[in-house]
């Protein structure tokens, strides 16, 4: 019998298991705790927990451990569990309950079960029990079976423990009413925790599956840049996991618990978020004329235009007396000076090459020199003015006003999530997703942050957002970059204070670069 102080002491164990089962995040070490202190408080050599499958028609064993065989399996510091563990069914070929099967008669039964001699027991069947016995020289005896249900009365879980322990004699004794009452109330206290730990994780995954959506929805509006949001939160948590494990300069104290990590990584996810807002001719402007097309072919069109122009004034003139072969030289001088400009236009709508001072002169030059007649009988120069402005782009295919449109998506991006009510671990995500557009010199947009201003968070996350620009092969504007180049042009960026340099000294000393290349980049533009 135990004594008082012993129920006392096991008592006040009993309640410390139970703070600290409800404050672990970890399902997997949450399981192997409940049945580590489950053996403890009852002094069980050996014990299984047991979770029910997703179609609720079996139990599947969760951990397994027996202190005087040395097993363990399952969890966080035991074995991986081998195939000889196969499922326990609830459930019978016919459609009827289970109830040979002392852990499935628990289980269906709502019932703890205790029994002192498994030998000695003829409702339940040990068959497999005596056969794990022959084979290991062990003896299972006595049996204590506890189901753990949630506020809802579900099965999440079945407890069993193996042969209680006399710590006077030493020998297996059966489980005594007091150890069934505190395994029923520490399976219980489990079973809240598990259910708060499910419920916290199913919260998780439907905001995680909300973010997804929202991914989805620019994917959907944009297949060149949808991956981006997939590929900076990869590249972001590499970074991160080089940064956590430096243990020297100016980064050494730098570390990231469990929730720094997950408030980071949606963070990530959510970076963009405010690109729902972006017009998609605009997100995806391949080329300088594009809009819902591209207009160079309107351009192509009018140039066809002005060579039949040329053509009819050809033959007029002929007509009117002209020598033919003074027509036709003039002709073709005129239309190969028109191909030779509409190659130089087609040339420049790519936007694949910087245009220099002369280059933009001449696209004026030629909006001027030609001229084409409208249906309406109005002369109209062979370029408006809008298309000029969008020729005369120095670099790339967007114009002040287009890059403003694509800019704001970052602002749309805090405005959206300060919105959301934070809870105090994920309070930081406005904060670290609205950064990754500052600079350390202050230039960036859209606060003009600098340096000091900034978390490491929102620093590494504006290091992966260039990086992978960089890098993608899926844009439409320009080719997969290598890899040598987009490390010249990111170190460029540090020196001339557009990325933390400490950082990036991390990225390219612990070769963050090289494992997200193995991951995501093309074997072509892996050079280095």
């Amino acid at each position: 019998m135990p004594t008082l102080t012993d129920l006392f002491r096991r008592l006040e164990h009993l309640n410390e298991i139970g703070a600290a089962l409800s404050a672990e995040r970890d399902i997997d070490v949450l399981l192997e705790k409940i049945l580590l202190a489950a053996k403890e408080i009852t002094r069980a050599d050996g014990g299984t927990l047991y979770r029910p499958t997703a179609d609720g028609y079996s139990l599947q064993f969760a951990i397994v451990r027996t202190d005087s065989l040395g097993l363990a399996f399952g969890g966080p510091n035991g074995a991986p569990l081998a195939s000889a563990f196969s499922d326990l069914p609830l459930y019978l070929p016919d459609g009827t309950a289970n109830h040979a099967m002392v852990a499935a008669r628990a289980a269906l039964g709502g019932v703890t079960i205790n029994i002192a001699d498994a030998y000695a027991e003829r409702d339940f069947d040990f068959s497999g029990t005596r056969q794990f016995d022959a084979r290991t020289g062990y003896r299972s005896q006595s049996f204590l079976t506890v189901p753990m249900q949630n506020h809802e009365g579900e099965l999440i879980g079945v407890l069993q423990l193996i042969n209680a322990i006399d710590p006077a004699s030493g020998e297996v004794t059966a489980f005594s009413p007091a150890d069934q009452r505190l395994a029923e109330s520490l399976a219980s206290q489990a079973a809240i925790a598990l259910s708060n730990r499910q419920l916290v994780g199913q919260l998780e995954g439907l905001f995680e599956s909300f973010i997804g959506v929202i991914n989805l929805a620019i994917d959907e509006k944009s297949p060149h840049t949808g991956g981006h949001c997939q590929r900076v939160p990869a590249l972001t948590m590499l970074l991160a996991d080089a940064v956590d494990a430096v243990d020297s300069g100016p980064l050494a104290d730098f570390r990231l618990t469990a929730k720094d990590r997950y408030e980071l990584h949606i963070a990530a996810l959510l970076h963009d978020c405010g690109k729902v807002t972006t017009p998609v001719h605009v997100v995806d402007k391949a080329t300088k004329l594009q809009t819902l097309f591209d207009r160079i072919a309107l351009v192509d069109t009018r140039f066809e235009l002005l060579r039949r122009d040329a053509e009819v004034r050809k033959w007029r003139s002929i007509a009117e007396g002209r020598p033919a072969d003074e027509a036709e030289r003039d002709y073709a001088e005129f239309c190969g000076q028109l191909d030779v400009d509409r190659d130089f236009l087609r040339h420049a709508n790519r936007g694949s090459e910087r245009m220099s001072d002369e280059d933009i002169a001449r696209v004026h030059r030629i909006a001027d020199r030609y001229r084409w007649q409208s249906p309406d009988g109005s002369d109209q120069p062979c370029l408006d003015a809008d298309e000029v402005l969008n020729l005369t782009i120095r670099a790339g295919t967007l114009t002040t006003a287009e890059r403003e449109i694509i800019n704001h998506h970052i602002v749309a991006t805090i405005r959206m999530l300060e919105q959301l009510p934070w809870p105090k671990h994920l309070q930081n995500v406005p904060e670290y997703a609205g950064g990754h557009h500052e600079r350390m010199d202050g230039k960036g947009y859209p606060k003009g942050l600098k340096r000091e201003e900034m978390s490491w968070q929102a620093r590494m996350m504006g290091i992966a957002d260039i990086f992978e620009a960089l890098t993608a092969k899926d844009r439409p504007y320009k080719p997969a970059m290598k890899l040598s180049q987009a490390l010249k042009i990111m170190e460029n960026f540090r020196n001339n204070g557009h990325i933390d340099p400490d950082l990036f000294d991390v990225f390219v000393d612990r070769q963050v670069y090289r494992r997200y290349s193995e991951a995501w980049l093309d074997a072509g533009q892996v050079d280095c």
